[in-house]
């Protein structure tokens, strides 16, 4: 009973909101009306934050190792886009349809995942994203292959809000839907359901033998991880009016692993650091050296790999460990 009281009293530990967190979501909705300027590229912090966050589910809190969720980003991003294009251009109806092919697709490649080593994982998922890649490049009359599928038109939020050319509503839009979602998520990883996966990440066979349904619970995550990507998908989609190949390549699950490598993993704000940094670190280097800017995010992620995110962030502890080490060998 002692252990379960203490349980408790963590996961409500963790799921209560710090002072902080009632400043930064404010002034992020509040960014796109002071820079609009900038609404563009908040929107598309917004996406890519979102699309890291249902990574970090499966990587950082059960332990999956994935190189193909790209794959629901993508499968996301199209299905928006054919419903606002084939059926009703209602942003909200794309997104639940987005959400719920997204999920079921998720459903279905968890299978995949239940078994193997992490290496095993990295090569099925990366297959898995390769294989819708390759589909959607095939089905050109249905997705406009290498051109992209063009023509799609987006009806106002809600029928009341217009996407203008600055992309403010674009931002708020897709703030709103980040914010609900991450509400969701954190629900979830500050719930029992959510010590269970973590357990599954320390010692899958020390959960099994406690009871833990293993299987299901990576079946569940797998499918909500998915659902999510498919609506950052979605969002890229209705925001831009365009899903092309671009959506399902290998560089996007790459770059949402970077930033959680730069924002950190098992921590659903990490993925929101993540984003930040990388894209601003991106649009920066990017004006400033267009043809090396990936280079030195390279070198950057190696320094944050060598030295580790702690220290780097602190460069007073740059020199003192080494101090403590050289004493500590003196004394000896």
């Amino acid at each position: 009973m002692a252990n379960v009281s203490s349980l408790q009293a963590d996961l409500l530990g963790r799921a209560r909101w710090r002072w902080w967190e009632f400043v930064i979501w404010p002034v992020a909705f509040v960014l796109p009306f002071v820079t609009p300027s900038h609404a563009l590229m908040i929107n598309e912090i917004a996406i890519v934050a979102l699309f890291a966050m249902s990574l970090d589910l499966i990587l950082g809190y059960t332990g999956i190792v994935s190189l193909g969720h790209a794959a629901f980003f993508g499968f996301g991003a199209y299905a928006a886009a054919l419903f606002a294009k084939l059926v009703h251009p209602d942003p909200t109806l794309g997104l639940l349809f987005a959400l719920v092919l997204s999920a079921g697709l998720g459903a279905v490649a968890s299978v995949t995942i239940l078994r193997g080593t992490d290496l095993t994982r990295l090569m099925v998922t990366l297959g898995t994203a390769l294989l819708l890649l390759e589909l959607a490049n095939k089905l050109d009359w249905l997705t406009g292959g290498a051109d992209g599928l063009q023509g799609v038109v987006m009806g106002p939020v809600l029928g009341l809000f217009e996407f203008d050319l600055f992309g403010r509503t674009a931002a708020w839009y897709s703030l709103t839907v980040l914010f609900v979602l991450f509400l969701v998520m954190r629900r979830i990883v500050n719930s029992p359901f959510g010590a269970t996966l973590q357990s599954i990440r320390d010692n899958r066979l020390r959960a099994m033998s406690i009871g833990v349904p293993v299987v299901g619970r990576l079946f569940a995550i797998y499918t909500v991880a998915a659902a999510i990507a498919g609506v950052a998908g979605a969002l890229l989609a209705q925001t831009t009016g365009f899903a092309s190949l671009d959506v399902l390549a290998f560089d996007r699950s790459a770059d949402v692993m970077l930033m959680l490598v730069i924002g950190g993993v098992g921590w659903l704000y990490g993925g929101v650091v993540g984003a930040v940094v990388f894209k601003v670190l991106q649009d920066w280097l990017s004006s400033v050296t267009p043809q090396y800017w990936m280079f030195w995010i390279g070198l950057i992620l190696v320094l944050l790999v060598l030295v580790g995110r702690d220290r780097l962030l602190r460069p007073s502890t740059w020199f003192g460990a080494g101090r403590a080490v050289r004493k500590k060998g003196a004394q000896a």
